[in-house]
């Protein structure tokens, strides 16, 4: 079992639950919810320990968030595309041929660099790598997206 798979189990991502998970609404809100944690763990400078609350609100949201919206039962938009290919992905390595498993493992780095930026930024109250480092997470996880969009689709026209 490897990381993607121990993220969907702990989550409990069950077919409803990615179903659900590629609800536009979902994709999207999760997205919103990048920007109010950045703002909550800076917090800290202003309200000290009580910066757990919006903290604690935003993780418990990050949870409930594949199961607050109505299933998807067909992918049409790009980002239910998106999430049913990452679903494809975690349930069925070996359909991901190498062109994406390259740029799937570039988009991963891009990602951890930006992390690692928010987080120097976080912790030194540094405003440009935080909104830098954040701006490249999101980039790479909807070139992320895009891509398990592709993969749905070549998916699905080989199931054809």
């Amino acid at each position: 079992m490897d990381v993607a798979d121990r993220i969907a189990k702990t989550f409990g991502m069950t077919d409803e639950a990615w179903r659900r998970h590629a609800n536009p609404w979902s994709v999207w809100t999760r997205f919103a919810a990048i920007p109010l944690m950045l703002f909550a763990i800076w917090s800290r400078t202003w309200i000290g320990w009580w910066s757990l609350l919006p903290i604690g609100a935003v993780v418990v949201w990050l949870f409930v968030n594949p199961r607050a919206f109505p299933p998807v039962r067909e992918p049409r938009s790009w980002a239910a595309r998106g999430i049913y290919g990452e679903r494809a992905w975690v349930q069925h390595r070996d359909l991901v041929p190498p062109d994406h498993r390259a740029v799937l493992r570039l988009l991963v780095t891009l990602g951890v660099i930006g992390f690692g930026m928010i987080l120097w930024g976080l912790i030194a109250l540094e405003v440009w790598p935080t909104v830098f480092g954040a701006t490249v997470v999101v980039v790479a996880q909807l070139w992320r997206i895009d891509r398990f969009g592709w993969l749905w689709e070549r998916h699905e026209a080989q199931r054809s």
